[in-house]
């Protein structure tokens, strides 16, 4: 395990972080992927089976916040670990963190199971609407140890230093969607035709594969789980660690996706074509930034073993790094958009007025997405380095703080244009402001280090 690891703590920076990002894109790509495919077959079915559909994906994006929080949770203590180099401490850490999660998960789905009604109801689901829900989340909470269990053993999993395999497992999943996804929805080659059913078992199959999967490599390849029984304190302190860092990283997770709610609210007073086209221009730009999402993913283990093994220089090298690739990447989406932004708005829709206000969104806001690059690779290594909740009020600062206040006033008085800028403006200052506060706390770090020995 620590020979495997060593590049994380030892050689070029930028070599480390390369190496743990690259493998992630694919693995990111794939999982968006199963949004947008499950989306294309039911939009097939009809416009009440794609309705239902869209009811599911807020509860898909909650309990996906959950299981980003008990991986980063996990991923954090056995990065530190495995960076200390005391490894039966990783294998203690690695089983109960697994344990916790089969826990939660399986008191998360009970709780689904018995509040789909008035959840779904509460969300202005119609009845018809609800028959076809009802039989879709029925599938999918009981899939959902098959969910959460995968993604926190692929981040136990990478904070050994390994972005590979975990984004094999990652693209598993949606290849046996994609695969089973037609056959089962429409009923290809003798298979009984389930229609939105078929999308549920679809989804179902594909994570029991990835959890084999993954509990395989974690078990046996890994060696990280042990099957030892250990004292309810033992387990106790391990959790207690884990938690600390998971509840606030799945709040501040949370909070984006409900931010982006609350402003769509603001843009709906100028019309279908302007909501629609927020909803096609945030979609671009959730793939444009996949590069950013896997340098997050991949500045976790990093700076958690290097601040096991008290590397802190290496640290602040990587957060240098880290912001410099976001500035160059946000200046390449810029240039791309701001040259192709109608041929691509063109690929989702021939309305014109909506591929106007598409390009309008991707000639304003991409340019600052450095800052967002910024504040996801701050907030995930201030969660490796066990300070979750500074983490948290990193998400506070820029969705509660700047996002909806400055969207919301720019909507109240001004055009969709103005909002876009608010964004933009929004990324900027939360980024700045968010970079210059992680390099002075890490700088504070070394030379209070520097003092003490």
């Amino acid at each position: 395990m620590n020979q495997k690891s060593k590049f994380l703590v030892e050689g070029p920076v930028s070599t480390a972080l390369y190496k743990m990002a690259m493998p992630m894109i694919f693995g990111i790509v794939a999982i968006l992927s199963i949004m947008l495919i499950d989306a294309y077959f039911i939009g097939q079915l009809g416009v009440e089976e794609l309705a239902a559909i869209s009811f599911t994906f807020p509860v898909s994006l909650t309990v996906a916040s959950l299981a980003v929080g008990l991986g980063a949770g996990a991923s954090s203590v056995v990065a530190r670990a495995i960076g200390a180099g005391d490894f039966e401490r990783v294998k203690r850490l690695a089983t109960d963190s697994l344990f916790l999660s089969i826990v939660l998960v399986i008191i998360v789905s009970i709780i689904g199971f018995l509040t789909i009604d008035p959840l779904f109801r509460l969300m202005g689901a119609s009845d018809e609407i609800m028959v076809l829900i009802y039989d879709y989340m029925v599938i999918w909470y009981a899939s959902m140890p098959f969910l959460v269990v995968p993604m926190v053993a692929n981040a136990m999993i990478r904070a050994t230093g390994d972005a590979l395999i975990p984004s094999l497992i990652m693209v598993s999943i949606a290849v046996v969607n994609a695969i089973l996804d037609p056959i089962l929805i429409f009923g290809l080659y003798g298979f009984p035709r389930l229609e939105i059913l078929g999308a549920a078992w679809a989804g179902f199959i594909g994570r029991f594969v990835s959890m084999i999967l993954a509990m395989y490599v974690l078990i046996y390849r890994e060696k990280l789980i042990e099957f030892t029984i250990h004292s309810w304190a033992v387990i106790k302190r391990s959790w207690s660690q884990v938690l600390a860092i998971a509840v606030p990283s799945a709040i501040g997770n949370a909070i984006t996706p409900l931010a982006v709610a609350v402003v769509i609210s603001f843009i709906a007073s100028y019309g279908t074509e302007t909501v629609a086209a927020f909803g096609v221009a945030t979609r671009i730009e959730t793939f444009a930034v996949i590069p950013l999402l896997a340098l997050s993913a991949a500045i976790g283990p990093f700076a958690g073993q290097n601040w096991g093994a008290k590397k802190l220089e290496r640290i602040k090298l990587g957060f240098y790094q880290g912001f410099s690739f976001s500035v160059i990447w946000a200046t390449i989406l810029a240039v791309v958009f701001w040259l192709w932004a109608e041929p691509l708005a063109d690929l989702f829709t021939h309305d014109q007025v909506v591929i106007k206000e598409i390009a309008l969104y991707l000639h304003i806001v991409p340019f600052s997405l450095f800052g967002y690059g910024m504040i996801i690779t701050a907030s995930a290594a201030f969660n490796a380095l066990g300070r979750a909740d500074t983490g948290l009020y990193i998400f506070i600062f820029r969705n509660l703080v700047l996002y909806i206040p400055l969207s919301w006033l720019a909507g109240l008085y001004f055009s969709s244009g103005i909002v876009y800028w608010a964004i933009a403006a929004t990324n900027i200052i939360s980024g700045v402001a968010v970079g210059i506060f992680a390099l002075y706390w890490i700088d504070k770090k070394i030379r209070g280090a520097v003092e003490e020995g």
